[in-house]
C-alpha cells in the first residue's frame, strides 16, 4: 500500500475507532464459537480472532486465549513468505506450518486479505484448535518423532482463491484427518468469521475514509507502546531472575527432568526476557515454536502484569504496539526454539510455565501485583475410538482448568484456567452426550490448600469412566515440581493422574503419555495442580481461616499449627487465644 499522509483525528473519532475495532475482533469470535462443531472450540473458546493491517500487525483482538491471537502475525508473516506478492482479493488463506509463524500444528489460521479500491489495506484473520489434522496419533501426541509426523501441515494453502473455491485442495484438507465433518464445520465457521471481520472493516473505511482509520491505527499502536514502555521506566534497571523452574520429561524419557531459567532485565523503557540455560530441544514434541509460543506468552504476561485492565485508569488497547518495548532471547535449539525438524507439537504447559516463571521474577520487584506460583499448567488429554457401526472416528480434546497462587490483598482463584490459556471448561453434560464416557466426578480437590496471608487457588479433581476401549493421550505435566508460595507463603499441590483398571488397584500414570491404551470399564482420575501460597500464614484474617475450616477447605490442625487461629468448640473464634498462639508460634520460627 502507498504511503498515507497522516490525519489530524480529534480525540473522540480516535476513540470510536478504537472501540469499533475491538468490537470487530469480539463480533468475529462470537460467530467461530457459535457455528463451530468441535467442542474444542465451540465450549472451550479455543480461538482468537482479530484485525490486523497490510504488514501483519494486530489491531485488535477477541476475549479468547491470547496465544491465538498474539500468534497470528507471525501466521501472516508465514503467509508472506510462502506467497509473496501472490495475494488477492477475495483469497481464503488456510496455514498451520509451526516453522512459520504457527503457534502448533492443530492451531488451524484462516486469513482473509482485505483489499479497498484495488489496494491490501489490511487482513482478517482468526485461529482455532482443531479435533485432529492426521499424524500418528488421534487427537493430541506427545512422543512424536519429527514435525512431519504431527500431521498435515497447509502452508498459505489458498481454499478460495481470488472468490473462486479450490474443490480439489478441500478435499486434500478434509480426506487426511480422522473428523473430516468436525474439521469442514470449523473451517466454514472460520471463514465465515474472517470474512465477517474484513465487511465490518470495509464499513469502517467507508464511513470514516482509508487515511482516517489507517492514521488511527498507527496513534492507537504508538500509544499502546508508549503506554507500556512509561510502566517499564517506573521499574528499578537490572536483572530478576525467577528461581529454576523444572518441566517433568519430555513424554518419552520419564524421570530426565527439563530445565526452565528465566531472567528479566529491565533497561530503560525495555525488557529483555533471556531464557538462557533452558533445557536444550527434545526429541519428542514438547518442544516451542519461537515465534508462534515463546513470544506471545512472554507478550502476555508482560501486558497482564504491567498493564492490568482492571487496575488501569485508562484504556491501553491490545495491539503490536505492546510487543515493541520487549525483547525476548531463546537460544536456536532449545525446547523454546527448536531447530527444524523437531516437533513441537505438545507446546502448551510449557508455556504457561514460561509466563509463570517471568511472574516469579517479577515478584521481586512488582510484590502487588504478582501472584505466588500458579498451577501454570494445563492437563489436555485426548480420547479417541472407532464407532463400530459407521468405522468413524470419535474425538473428544479437554481442557482441566488450574489454579491462581495467591495474590496481594485475595486468595488465588479455584478451578480456572490461568495465564496465558483463557479457554473454558468443557461441560460434562456435552462430552457425555456426544462420547462413550461418563463422569464420576467433577470438583475442587480434597487436599488443602497452600497456606499464606492470601491462600493458594485449589486444583479440580475430575473422574471418567470408559465405555469402550479408547485411546488415551495425555499433555500434562507438574507431577513432580509444585507451584511455588512467595513471601512466606507455602508451595501448592502437584498433579496426578490415577488409573483404575477393572478390579485391579489405581496405579499412577505419567503426566504425558500417547496413545495409551484404556480399556472399557476402566476409570481415569486426574488431579490438576493447586497454586502457591502469598505471604505468611500468621498473618491471614483469623475469621477467614475459620471460615476455610467450616468450609472444609483446611482442618482444625492445620488452622491451630499452620495459621496459629484457635477455634472454640461452638466453632467460633478465640481471638485472646489465637493472638497468644501467633506470638509462641513466630517465636518459634525466629528460634528454628
Amino acid at each position: 500500500m502507498g504511503k498515507l499522509h497522516e490525519k489530524n483525528i480529534d480525540p473522540v473519532t480516535l476513540g470510536v475507532i478504537a472501540g469499533s475495532l475491538n468490537a470487530i475482533a469480539k463480533e468475529m469470535a462470537l460467530v467461530l464459537y457459535r457455528m463451530a462443531y468441535s467442542s474444542i472450540i465451540r465450549e472451550s473458546e479455543d480461538l482468537g480472532a482479530g484485525l490486523f493491517d497490510e504488514n501483519g500487525n494486530e489491531l485488535c483482538e477477541s476475549d479468547s486465549s491470547p496465544m491465538h491471537i498474539g500468534s497470528l502475525p507471525g501466521y501472516i508473516s508465514g503467509v508472506k513468505h510462502f506467497l509473496k506478492d501472490d495475494i488477492h482479493d477475495g483469497d481464503v488463506i488456510l496455514h498451520n506450518n509451526p516453522y512459520y509463524g504457527a503457534s502448533h500444528t492443530p492451531d488451524l489460521a484462516i486469513i482473509v486479505p482485505i483489499f479497498y479500491k484495488g489496494e491490501l489495506v489490511g487482513y482478517a484473520a482468526n485461529t482455532g484448535h482443531v479435533l485432529d489434522v492426521g499424524g500418528m496419533s488421534p487427537g493430541l501426541m506427545v512422543d512424536v518423532v519429527d514435525v512431519f509426523a504431527e500431521g498435515k501441515h497447509y502452508n498459505a494453502l489458498k481454499l478460495y482463491s481470488k472468490g473462486v473455491k479450490n474443490e480439489d485442495i478441500w478435499k486434500h484438507v478434509l480426506e487426511n484427518v480422522r473428523t473430516p465433518k468436525e474439521n469442514k464445520g470449523d473451517i466454514e465457521a472460520m471463514i465465515a468469521s474472517a470474512r465477517l471481520g474484513r465487511k465490518r472493516y470495509l464499513e469502517l473505511i467507508e464511513r470514516y475514509d482509508l487515511e482516517t482509520v489507517k492514521t488511527a491505527e498507527k496513534r492507537w499502536l504508538d500509544y499502546s507502546e508508549q503506554m507500556l514502555r512509561k510502566e517499564i521506566e517506573k521499574l528499578p534497571d537490572g536483572i530478576y531472575k525467577a528461581p529454576t523452574g523444572w518441566l517433568d520429561d519430555d513424554g518419552r524419557n520419564y524421570g530426565v527432568p527439563l530445565r526452565i531459567e528465566t531472567s528479566v532485565e529491565i533497561r530503560g523503557s525495555e525488557i529483555i526476557v533471556d531464557l538462557t540455560g533452558s533445557s536444550p530441544q527434545v526429541e519428542t514434541g514438547y518442544n516451542v515454536p519461537f515465534s508462534g509460543s515463546t513470544l506471545p506468552a512472554i507478550y502476555t504476561i508482560v501486558r497482564s502484569i504491567l498493564l492490568d485492565e482492571a487496575n488501569s485508569e485508562v484504556f491501553v488497547p491490545q495491539n503490536s504496539g505492546i510487543f515493541r518495548p520487549i525483547k525476548v532471547i531463546a537460544p536456536l535449539g532449545t525446547i523454546f526454539n527448536p531447530r527444524f525438524p523437531a516437533s513441537c507439537f505438545a507446546r502448551f504447559n510449557q508455556i504457561n510455565r514460561l509466563a509463570d516463571q517471568v511472574n516469579l521474577a517479577f515478584s521481586q520487584i512488582l510484590p502487588t501485583k504478582t501472584t505466588a506460583g500458579n498451577s501454570a499448567h494445563i492437563h489436555a488429554n485426548s480420547y479417541a475410538g472407532v464407532d463400530p457401526d459407521s468405522g468413524s472416528y470419535w474425538i473428544s480434546i479437554e481442557i482441566n482448568e488450574g489454579s491462581y497462587g495467591g495474590r496481594y490483598g485475595k486468595d488465588g482463584l479455584d478451578a480456572v484456567d490461568t495465564l496465558v490459556a483463557n479457554t473454558r471448561n468443557n461441560p460434562i453434560e456435552e462430552l457425555e452426550m456426544r462420547t462413550p464416557m461418563r463422569c464420576h466426578r467433577y470438583e475442587l480437590r480434597e487436599e488443602e490448600p497452600a497456606s499464606g496471608k492470601w491462600r493458594g487457588g485449589i486444583g479440580i479433581a475430575r473422574e471418567w469412566e470408559f465405555f469402550t476401549n479408547t485411546l488415551f493421550t495425555g499433555e500434562g505435566d507438574r507431577h513432580y515440581d509444585p507451584p511455588k508460595g512467595v513471601r512466606g507463603g507455602h508451595d501448592g499441590e502437584t498433579g496426578s493422574l490415577g488409573l483404575t483398571r477393572t478390579n485391579e488397584k489405581e496405579q499412577n500414570l505419567h503426566a504425558k503419555v500417547t496413545n495409551f491404551k484404556i480399556n472399557a470399564g476402566d476409570r481415569l482420575l486426574i488431579k490438576t495442580p493447586s497454586a502457591g501460597g502469598y505471604g505468611n500464614p500468621l498473618e491471614r484474617n483469623p475469621q477467614e481461616v475459620v471460615e476455610d475450616v467450616l468450609d472444609e477447605f483446611i482442618s482444625r490442625n492445620t488452622a491451630r499449627n499452620v495459621y496459629g487461629v484457635v477455634i472454640d468448640s461452638e466453632g467460633k473464634l478465640d481471638l485472646p487465644a489465637t493472638l497468644k498462639l501467633r506470638t509462641n508460634l513466630e517465636k518459634e520460627k525466629v528460634l528454628n
